[in-house]
């Protein structure tokens, strides 16, 4: 951990990333009360999210039959009834991710404030690291999921074409929906994407960094970078690792590492890869690699195929081989 100490921000902050950062209890002080309020009602929901998302199992076979059977009027309601609901989800999905975007920047706004370094912050404001650690979390086992189910595509397509089919039918586009127009366009941009929730955070990280001139962009980054190598260091020491009271936690301190680095590599403008970078890549991505192959496989290809710079040429050859897939 020297190289990473050597780089860490400012030389007030050289304890950075070296203490336990309780994942499980932390509680909100009385300052931290009315932001931690307002997150803890999106994390709430951010549960049940999932839990639609897990068991979302799509239109497949309406849509087939539909497809096969055009003039077969039975059949076409038959998979248009089967679609609007699950349409009716997705966008609850989509409108979920604005709530996301508002409680990121809730955090950021506390976590990023010049009045404390990122360790003090991340040290002293341990509920609100927990909560944007929890936001992290959520963000990569939602793109977990939809990454592995085609339905959520084939379903949204569907939806798409029946409703211009209609409208040049003159029949009632909106008949059973509420997602007009303007709200598809939006969200079929949303679901384009391979990892969703995590271009909305990275989205809306960059967005907080340019809305906020004021606030320099090392505190965003140096916020971040703290993050993983607190997360890093809690896996790696065993004195830490022995205070998680499930293996659980384990995966949830392994899932936010991987969530801070890739946020760090889209907002850091020469991302997380570069030898100057405040995070010890090579000892996280080891890190990982100790765990169950199972287990982290979903999380090195999220290094893999969503950070920005792994393929640029200031990535070490070293790091582009660890990251190799076997």
């Amino acid at each position: 951990m020297g190289n990473l100490i050597k780089v860490l921000t400012r030389d007030i902050d050289n304890n950075a990333g070296n203490f336990f950062l309780d994942f499980e209890n932390a509680q909100p002080s009385e300052s931290e009360t009315a932001v931690w309020d307002k997150v803890n009602q999106v994390l709430t929901e951010a549960q049940v999210i999932l839990e639609d998302l897990q068991t979302y199992r799509g239109a497949g076979e309406e849509i087939r039959q539909a497809i096969q059977n055009p003039t077969a009027d039975l059949v076409q309601e038959k998979a248009w009834s089967a679609v609007v609901p699950l349409v009716s989800k997705l966008k609850t999905f989509y409108e979920f991710s604005q709530k996301l975007e508002s409680s990121l920047q809730c955090l950021l706004n506390v976590l990023t404030s010049s009045s404390s370094t990122p360790t003090q912050h991340l040290e002293s404001q341990q509920a609100l690291a927990r909560q944007f650690a929890h936001i992290l979390h959520f963000t990569l086992r939602f793109d977990e999921l939809k990454m592995t189910n085609p339905a959520i595509q084939n379903d949204f397509s569907y939806y798409r074409r029946t409703i211009s089919r209609m409208r040049i039918n003159n029949q009632s586009s909106d008949a059973g929906s509420d997602v007009n127009n303007e709200l598809a366009n939006r969200m079929s941009l949303f679901y384009a994407n391979a990892t969703p929730m995590l271009k909305t955070l990275s989205d809306a990280t960059s967005k907080f960094v340019s809305d906020n001139p004021d606030v320099p962009i090392e505190n965003t980054t140096d916020c971040l970078s703290t993050m993983a190598c607190v997360c890093k260091v809690m896996l790696e020491t065993p004195e830490y690792r022995s205070r998680f009271t499930s293996e659980e936690t384990v995966l949830f301190c392994l899932r936010v590492m991987v969530g801070v680095i890739i946020l760090y590599d889209h907002v850091h403008p020469a991302g997380a890869f570069v030898k100057t970078s405040n995070i010890d890549m090579k000892g996280c991505i080891r890190v990982l690699k100790e765990q169950q192959p199972s287990s982290v496989e979903g999380l090195l290809n999220a290094l893999r195929y969503t950070t920005k710079h792994l393929n640029d040429e200031t990535t070490s050859k070293q790091i582009k081989s660890m990251l190799q897939p076997n």
